[in-house]
């Protein structure tokens, strides 16, 4: 009998993974876990076919793995643990805030928020790349998109922490009967409604659409909170996560690091490469919608979950040349971070726009520097996967 096994709560596991992922790939592809019956795919192949079947793969029960195995009631609005054709509607709805247009609009705000977090640290000899950025800049721009006010940031941001936190080793915590309230956001919707502004909730307030029924309609107040809900959390957690594999990562490959100071030209292509090493996002679930599915010969039975292993096809050797290497000048192109398909990430741009003017702004005031891992504290949830703190001595 094999000793491989793998669950996304293992504390252990979770530190460094890739081990682990290789001996999945190699071994068992199509992975069951019996403790906590839920099925994994980790090829590349798989991954992405399976990303981009919404088909026979529902994510109307969530895309994370403890809730679509808790089976909560749903509400309206979260357009990502949505199937077509009410996701293709709301989805359209929301993707309106990340064009192209909206995002060369917003990146000298994110520039000047990069500049404030950074700039009163300039001639000291510490940095930490998630408490001074991380947790701020991701925060700051949701926060100018969706017009919430900057004294209310703060709370948004330890709303979208507090929800993902698990206790070691356990999965998350799910109240199958008031999951994902989006509550917190109520107030700011009523507030838009009486002082209208250039931002995301008022224009969510009078966009009209035509619904699953054919009617025209306006969002209702629980879509829209719940939609403000959504951006938000992901937003601000996911993102926020880059930065601390930005600071370790780039301290750990000097050489490239140099690079970029020279050419920061090739930083784009760096954050692309980084989202592929170290993805904040490392997994996501769905559920066999309809008939037993197989994947490479082995059939997993209608209703089960299946967790799609992103960061484990990030590095498929099967997909990438010497997939365990970090390399700024590799191909762009390819990694699943953002998903695949219907479900594509409708954030990815803001999150690369953020990315790479965080890390021009960095390289800008310090070309160099170590990262002390022995102060470092990584954050405890089984669906975001990175640190609390990456603290940086400045060389």
């Amino acid at each position: 009998m094999s000793d491989l096994y793998y669950d996304p709560w293992h504390v252990d596991i979770d530190i460094d993974p890739y081990a682990t992922y290789r001996r999945l790939r190699d071994e068992q592809p199509v992975y069951h876990n019996e403790r906590h019956d839920f099925w994994a795919v980790s090829r590349y192949a798989d991954v992405d076919a399976a990303l981009k079947d919404t088909t026979r793969l529902g994510s109307a029960k969530g895309d994370i793995l403890e809730v679509v195995m808790a089976d909560p009631v749903m509400p309206p609005g979260i357009f990502i643990n949505e199937d077509p054709p009410l996701h293709t509607i709301h989805r359209a709805i929301v993707s309106r805030a990340f064009t192209p247009k909206k995002m060369r609009a917003i990146e000298d705000k994110i520039r000047a928020f990069c500049v404030a977090c950074l700039d009163p640290l300039v001639g000291g000899d510490r940095f930490d790349f998630v408490v001074d950025l991380g947790a701020e800049l991701p925060m700051r721009t949701i926060g100018m998109l969706a017009g919430i006010p900057n004294s209310e940031q703060p709370a948004v941001r330890a709303h979208a922490n507090e929800v993902l936190r698990n206790e070691a080793g356990k999965p998350m915590a799910i109240d199958k009967d008031r999951y994902f309230t989006g509550e917190m956001f109520g107030e700011y919707v009523e507030w838009r409604e009486k002082n209208p502004s250039d931002d995301l909730i008022t224009e969510l307030l009078n966009v009209e659409f035509e619904d699953e029924t054919a009617t025209v309609r306006r969002l209702t107040k629980q879509e829209l909170v719940v939609f403000l809900a959504v951006v938000a959390g992901a937003g601000v957690e996911t993102t926020g996560r880059l930065f601390g594999w930005m600071g370790k990562v780039l301290a750990e490959h000097p050489d490239q690091r140099k690079e970029l100071v020279g050419d920061p030209g090739l930083i784009p292509n760096a954050i692309e490469e980084l989202l592929r090493y170290e993805p904040p996002g490392p997994h996501v679930a769905r559920y066999v919608a309809t008939d037993d599915l197989t994947f490479q010969g082995v059939t997993i039975p209608a209703g089960r979950p299946l967790l799609m292993m992103l960061a484990s096809a990030n590095r498929d050797e099967r997909r990438f040349d010497d997939p365990d290497r970090f390399d700024i000048h590799r191909k762009p192109g390819g990694h699943l971070t953002f998903g695949r398909g219907a479900h594509f990430c409708v954030g990815a741009p803001l999150a690369r726009l953020e990315g790479r003017v965080a890390l021009e702004e960095v390289l800008k005031r310090w070309p160099e520097w170590t990262v002390d891992m022995s102060r470092a504290r990584r954050s405890r949830t089984s669906t975001v996967r990175g640190w609390d703190s990456m603290p940086a001595v400045l060389t």
